[in-house]
């Protein structure tokens, strides 16, 4: 089992910056995908960003310039900056770890709002 504890949400106006944490525990292996996706109520839940153990990164076209997605290994923390907010990128977000089966975060509200 993975546990997966995350921190940073918030209430913020656009074009101001958040930084989402995610630190996994339990059972981890080395070579794992970790990431982050994002959810609105009424749709599904979407990718944002995700980046493996090797450090290779994706990125929905949505955030691409704006959210920079990072790790660090030794402390299996996974983090998300995030840059130049929008009001359509409110959502929850859920922290993702993966090898195969998919662990889920209990998720932090981000609003973005004047």
């Amino acid at each position: 089992q993975v546990q997966l504890v995350e921190s940073g949400g918030g209430l913020v106006q656009p074009g101001e910056s958040l930084r989402l944490s995610c630190a996994a525990s339990g059972s981890i292996f080395s070579f794992n995908t970790m990431g982050w996706y994002r959810q609105v109520p009424g749709k599904e839940r979407e990718l944002v960003a995700v980046i493996t153990s090797g450090g290779t990164t994706n990125y929905a076209d949505s955030v691409k310039g704006r959210f920079t997605i990072s790790r660090h290994n030794t402390k299996n923390t996974v983090y998300l900056q995030m840059n130049s907010l929008k009001p359509e990128d409110t959502a929850v977000y859920y922290c993702l770890y993966t090898l195969g089966v998919n662990y889920w975060g209990q998720g932090t509200q981000v609003t973005v709002s004047s």
